[in-house]
């Protein structure tokens, strides 16, 4: 199995970036569809997106497209999230998610392994 920590949350005005990262251990990620999901206070648990195998192929949720882009490098064992034009609401704890099956999910049921999150906040 694999360990996912995730790291590079922090304050950000709004209309700022963060990158995110996913460490990955115990198993190399490459053998994994991977996702990111979030939380804000309050709310359940939603899909943000997720990359495939050989990072070849991402979806995003409607909400993020076009500003937050989803990366990974398996040779180094991490994957990344890109956030850009941040906005007040997307204020979440951000949780990387490891997937053995080859399909793409956007469920948190969907998703095997995961992380313990790192706190984003974006302020107005």
């Amino acid at each position: 199995q694999v360990q996912l920590v995730e790291s590079g949350g922090g304050l950000v005005q709004a209309g700022g970036s963060l990158r995110l990262s996913c460490a990955a251990s115990g198993r190399t990620v490459s053998s994994y569809r991977m996702g990111w999901f979030r939380q804000a206070p309050g709310k359940e648990r939603e899909f943000v997106g997720t990359i495939n195998r050989s990072g070849g192929s991402t979806y995003y949720a409607d909400s993020v497209k076009g500003r937050f882009t989803i990366s990974r490098d398996n040779a180094k064992n991490n994957v990344y999230l890109q956030m850009n034009s941040l906005k007040p609401e997307d204020t979440a704890v951000y949780y990387c998610a490891a997937r053995e099956a080859y399909s793409s999910s956007y469920r948190m049921d969907g998703y095997d392994y995961w992380g313990q999150g790192t706190q984003v906040t974006v302020s107005s």
